[in-house]
């Protein structure tokens, strides 16, 4: 059977978890559970602000004025054991549902040239440093966010009692470990799983992080 578009598919899931008896978390994760794929803020794939607010938003939702509930509700999800926050689409934060996790897991611990080629010096200590097993690392700046770009480790932003922003690094191993979560046979096929799960959101082939030549070489 054929799916309805994605507006529509967006829409009806506002409509079926505005009940007030639904929590603002439990919202989101009957969102994710029906799409596995949820982005953290989009203007047109499904995402967890416009589950929120009911606002396609052309501005950071930092400024929006259900921020702090937006911040809140995030943070809860961010603990909760199905979902696994990393930059899977367009470089942005993705929230990802726990069936997904082992075709994640599989691309993430590839090393692919893709993963690996032109990565900085800095991106590489620290690469080398989950490798060793010094994790989770706390770090920030590009370094960090080539890692996450290039799927090569998880991450989860924290507080620092200074009041900065920093993030904690774990290797996709420790990370495994601590989930209980084994990675998918091929990650060829893992590739694969995660495109057609983007390409149900509406998220063109282009916006995963792997070259659209590695993309269509596994079609």
């Amino acid at each position: 059977m054929r799916r309805p578009p994605v507006r529509s598919r967006l829409r009806r899931i506002r409509e079926e978890i505005t009940s007030p008896r639904v929590s603002p978390v439990d919202r989101v994760l009957k969102a994710l559970a029906e799409n596995q794929l949820l982005l953290k803020q989009d203007k047109s794939v499904p995402n967890v602000v416009s589950i929120l607010t009911g606002e396609s938003l052309r501005t950071s939702w930092w400024s929006h004025p259900k921020a702090h509930f937006i911040f809140a509700v995030l943070s809860k999800l961010a603990d909760h054991p199905d979902v696994l926050f990393a930059k899977l689409v367009c470089g942005k934060d993705t929230m990802i549902h726990r069936p997904l996790w082992p075709a994640v897991l599989a691309v993430g611990r590839a090393r692919e040239p893709w993963q690996v080629q032109g990565l900085s010096g800095g991106a590489r200590r620290l690469l080398d440093r989950l490798d060793r097993g010094e994790g989770p690392v706390r770090a920030a700046g590009e370094p960090v966010r080539e890692l996450e770009r290039r799927l090569l480790a998880t991450s989860q932003e924290i507080h620092t009692e200074a009041g900065r922003h920093e993030m904690a690094l774990e290797s996709w191993k420790a990370w495994s470990a601590r989930v209980r979560c084994h990675p998918a046979a091929s990650p060829s096929h893992a590739r694969e799983v995660l495109e057609d799960a983007a390409t149900r959101v509406g998220a063109p082939l282009k916006a995963l992080p792997w070259p659209a030549r590695v993309a269509a070489s596994t079609r």
